[in-house]
């Protein structure tokens, strides 16, 4: 596969609804936009793309992860947009637990479940990528997301890769459940 460009997209919210945030919450997607090798038409066998995001996954999880510095990666999330000759399984195919595990490597680990969202999309789409605490899904306050717009990607014959990242939760959240506190990270969950 073909790296045509990787893109760094932050946004760091210091107050919201006039209360300011300590530390700021600062929310991170890197995007690889790549050439799809079975664009235009059908293959059984999707291995390949799984295959090669691992590397993928390494480079932008690395990159997310720098981006939140000075912070720690608290909550993660992932995506992928692929172009209009694709199939939204081929973008499937490297969101898989292989590009996951780079993420949890990239954060020091995490037991949690990784929130994914795809799609076929012509050039200049939005994408929410969803986020999630990286130990414990129940932790209602680190529910959010990132959302992004590519403006010439992908391409018809391109596979764009997300890795997002987040260094808090919401801020002034207080809808209850798990508290970060109390993760007992035995399963993913709580």
């Amino acid at each position: 596969m073909e790296l045509r460009k990787i893109l760094t997209f932050a946004e760091e919210i210091a107050s919201e609804a006039g209360r300011a945030g300590e530390p700021p919450l600062r929310k991170v997607a890197v995007v690889a936009v790549l050439t799809n090798p079975f664009a235009g038409g059908y293959v059984a066998d999707l291995s390949a793309l799984t295959e090669a995001s691992l590397d993928i996954g390494r480079r932008l999880s690395a990159l997310g992860v720098a981006a939140l510095a000075p912070w720690p990666a608290q909550s993660y999330g992932k995506a992928g947009l692929v172009g209009t000759e694709g199939e939204q399984e081929h973008a499937v195919a490297m969101l898989t637990t292989v590009f996951g595990n780079a993420m949890r490597d990239a954060v020091g680990g995490g037991k949690a479940w990784i929130s994914s969202m795809t799609k076929r999309v012509a050039a200049g789409s939005t994408i929410d990528i969803p986020l999630a605490h990286k130990d414990a899904l129940y932790v209602r306050s680190h529910y959010d997301g990132i959302t992004i717009t590519l403006h010439d990607a992908p391409l018809p014959n391109e596979i764009a890769i997300i890795a997002g990242f987040a260094n808090r939760g919401r801020l002034n959240h207080r809808v209850g459940g798990l508290a970060a506190g109390d993760i007992k990270g035995v399963d993913g969950l709580v």
